[in-house]
């Protein structure tokens, strides 16, 4: 007889029905927009385009072997800078892992499809969550928990900063863990689960740490008669702060790596809390609305219909609904006061959207959905109740300049479809109901679940690629870009930049070589500053560099190769390739003191070269360069009757980076701007400034992934400078000498030098690795050994059982079966007689 296979159990089904229901939802939306991959409209604005996808391309290129650098350090961007920050920041999630089964030109598929595993994963963790807190239906927990995936925060604001859907599968795993704490259950599991969640996206893990304690409290509070030693509140509260700490402590080796790369960072916009006007608020619970700058609480009428209704239902305890209505009520209250939306947000206003803590208020409003559902579906009365509240919350909505003209259709059709999906389920129940109403009623409500869903994500499509900032997807541009760096690779004897017209704020991610352009919420605040004293342009207030393009700053950093594209649309030019003598990655100055940066960039770029090569002056000398710097500036300036070149500076952060103008033919004058500087770049200085560095400079160079180690000529003296910014991390000695701190030349990496040494090394370590490590191991410990313990504990009681019966000898019924059948027979008819 064949083994029966075990059923599929209606968990399995509810969590199938999600992320089914989530992923469907999603890519109707997208194709209804025409968006990528379905049509010829991209998805690369803001930051996804800017940052993300850049990102998950050099993580690519790390999982294929093919990257310059490292875990520790990244050689591509900002002529080298830390990288595990970045990568607890924008890339510690697993599912970023998938990557790395696409090729280069497929990064904007993968990351869109990571994208869509996040989301169906929240909606099958919300889903479990839900089935943990209340038994119920299965397809409408699976219902529900899609209904979260879907929420307006995630399609219309963590869509295209991907990291955060991390935390929207973290604050569902996260209750998990709770409910775990509460029973005594899973122990080991717990603190693994949150560790995974700090280490994906600490950020939102830190809010959804926040609502998985508030959702904690409320099922403690609602507990009422059990005195066993496992649901004793205070005793529960202290193992799960223990679960929290212990969690913490495992993600420890990278949330310090991230915290103290966030405390070297540039610093970034200062904002001040401004809380949105309740009918805007109210109006982004409804389909089809967007607003930068307000919480996005569409979750489906379905849904919102429930919430409102669960203050009428009376077969919910009355404790229940005025505990989860209450806790909803507080924690919107809480996104609007200051105090406390410091508190969601690590005590400091972000830049962009400040209601990043949405998808927590996302997830009580699911929870008290299914708490109103699961105890039966509401009665006319309650429907009624809910109804009129949620059309007064529509109506004062009206008043809201976030509205659409397709909010309120999308919402009559799906409170109309979420009322009579509820009456016909309601009605199920009854003896001479039909078979077809349970039927009808969950295809009512699922259609309206993912219709609303589905218009709402293709509005969002449509809406943000107008609002937003975009970026050229990966096509034949990038394709001819990446072979031209390609070709011209040297690395490490010299350094090869993707240019200074750039398709994003990271192209030597994306597309390779090793450039100045870098834009990360870590980049170092000592790379910003030398690279605006050297003339360099930004944007996001210093957080967005951009490379210079300048023969003597790629002099300093050994820029050997260019690549240049034709002006046009971002993307869009011509690429060719210039080549320049370019000194080694380490050279030597002569003894002396160290200079000190000035107000003229190029002042400060002979001072780092270490020779004059540039004439200041209003007029430049036939066959000069000119070179025209005004930071501050924004307009068109001119060399004679050549063509005006744009500057962009003077604006809300950004800085206008040092402009080449072209060739002077004799006398040309260069006023466009009184606060502006004129260089006159002489190329034969320069080169003669690049032979004595090369000269001078080391001898061979051998380049690793987090370490620089050069042979000096014999009696070098003065001071090594590697060209690199000297960020924290850097250790470096002489010879065989001992580390130190390295020093730092005008921003450089520099190392003094005595004529005794013909060796010099440098090895980066981010801060905080090592305290985080430490850290880490003693959590590890821990959890082992509580592990250990455990088992022994388990196998102890075994043990002495094992022994007792030993000592007693064989039981009875194997030693005399006839008599145990005798004494079985007795025993059954004395339970029968006293029955």
């Amino acid at each position: 007889m064949k083994p029966r296979r075990p059923a599929v159990t209606p968990r399995l089904r509810a969590t199938v029905l999600a992320t089914l229901l989530t992923v469907l939802a999603v890519c109707t939306g997208d194709a209804a927009a025409r968006i990528y991959p379905y049509g010829p409209r991209h998805r690369s604005i803001s930051d996804l385009g800017n940052q993300y996808i850049p990102f998950h391309a050099h993580l690519q290129d790390l999982l294929h072997g093919s990257a310059h650098g490292g875990l520790l350090l990244n050689w591509q961007s900002g002529y080298g800078t830390s990288f595990l920050p970045d990568l607890g920041t924008y890339l510690s999630s697993p599912f970023a892992l998938l990557v790395a089964a696409f090729p280069k030109d497929r990064i904007d598929l993968a990351v869109y499809l990571v994208t869509l595993l996040k989301m169906a994963a929240a909606a099958a963790a919300m889903t479990s969550l839900l089935l943990t807190l209340r038994p119920g239906r299965w397809w409408a927990a699976g219902l529900l928990g899609a209904s979260y995936a879907l929420c307006g925060w995630s399609v219309l604001e963590a869509s295209y900063n991907l990291m955060w859907l991390d935390g929207l599968v973290a604050f569902p795993l996260l209750c998990l863990v709770g409910e775990w704490v509460r029973g005594g259950r899973r122990p080991l599991l717990g603190p693994v689960v949150v560790a995974l969640a700090w280490t994906a996206n600490f950020y939102t893990a830190y809010m959804a740490t926040i609502g998985a304690a508030l959702v904690l409290l409320v099922r403690l509070l609602l507990v009422k008669g059990e005195t066993a030693g496992a649901h004793r509140p205070v005793r529960v509260l202290l193992r799960a702060a223990g679960t929290v700490l212990l969690g913490i402590g495992l993600a420890a080796p990278l949330l310090f790596t991230v915290f103290l790369g966030t405390r070297h960072a540039y610093p970034g916009w200062t904002r001040n809390f401004a809380p949105a006007s309740w009918t805007d608020v109210f109006a982004r619970t409804l389909p089809a609305t967007y607003s930068f700058s307000t919480p996005a609480l569409f979750l489906g009428t379905g849904t919102l219909l429930l919430v409102c209704a669960l203050a009428f239902h009376r077969a919910v305890p009355r404790r229940e609904r005025a505990a989860w209505t209450g806790l909803v009520v507080l924690v919107a209250l809480s996104m609007q006061w200051k105090p406390t939306h410091l508190i969601w947000h690590v005590f400091a206003t972000p830049n962009g959207s400040p209601y990043r803590q949405t998808f927590v208020l996302s997830g009580l409003l699911v929870i008290a959905a299914w708490t109103a559902l699961s105890y039966g579906v509401p009665g006319g009365r309650a429907l009624t109740g809910g109804a009129a509240v949620l059309a007064a919350g529509a109506s004062f909505a009206a008043l809201s300049r976030t509205v659409t003209v397709y909010t309120y259709p999308l919402l009559g059709l799906g409170l109309a479809a979420a009322v009579g999906g509820l009456v016909l389920l309601g009605r199920a129940g009854r003896v001479r109901a039909h078979r077809w109403q349970p039927v009808v009623a969950a295809l009512l409500l699922v259609g309206a679940q993912a219709g609303q869903a589905a218009a709402t994500t293709a509005y969002a499509d449509r809406v943000k690629i107008h609002r937003l900032d975009d970026y050229a997807p990966w096509g034949r541009h990038l394709d001819e870009e990446a072979a031209a760096v390609a070709g011209a690779d040297g690395w490490p004897r010299y350094r090869t930049d993707p240019g200074r017209e750039q398709t994003t704020g990271n192209d030597p991610l994306l597309v390779g070589g090793e450039g100045g352009s870098y834009y990360s919420s870590m980049t170092p605040d000592p790379y910003t500053r030398t690279m605006a004293a050297l003339g360099a342009g930004w944007t996001s207030r210093g957080r967005s560099m951009q490379s210079l393009g300048n023969p003597v700053t790629d002099a300093i950093f050994s820029v050997g190769a260019r690549v240049r594209s034709a002006p046009g649309r971002k993307g869009a030019g011509a690429v060719t390739v210039t080549r320049e003598a370019a000194p080694p990655l380490v050279t030597v100055r002569p003894p002396g003191p160290v200079p000190h940066f000035g107000r003229s960039p190029f002042r400060n770029q002979e001072l780092l070269l270490g020779a004059h090569v540039y004439t200041d002056a209003d007029r430049c000398p036939a066959g000069t360069d000119v070179f025209y710097s005004a930071p501050d500036f924004t307009g068109f300036v001119r060399l004679g009757s050549g063509e005006p070149v744009e500057l962009r500076g003077g604006q809300r952060g950004r800085r206008a980076a040092l402009q080449p103008m072209g060739r002077a033919p004799g006398g040309v004058a260069v006023t466009p701007h009184p606060h502006g500087r004129t260089g006159c770049l002489s190329r034969t200085e320069l080169a003669t400034a690049v032979r004595h560095l090369t000269e001078t400079g080391a001898t061979s160079v051998r380049v690793t992934d987090d370490a620089v180690r050069a042979q000096l000529p014999p009696g070098s003296r003065g001071t090594a400078v590697f060209a690199m910014p000297r960020i924290s991390g850097w250790q470096c000695r002489t010879g065989h000498g001992a580390d130190h701190p390295a020093r730092s030349y005008l921003g450089l990496v520099a190392v003094p030098l005595t004529g005794n040494a013909t060796a010099v090394s440098c090895t980066f370590r981010p801060p905080g690795l090592r305290i985080g490590s430490a850290v880490g191991g003693l959590a590890l410990a821990l959890l082992v050994g509580a592990a250990v313990v455990r088992r022994v504990r388990r196998r102890g009681p075994g043990r002495a059982a094992a022994a007792s019966t030993a000592a007693a000898g064989p039981p009875l019924s194997a030693a005399t079966p006839a008599v145990g059948s005798g004494v079985a027979t007795v025993v059954s008819s004395a339970r029968r007689t006293t029955g």
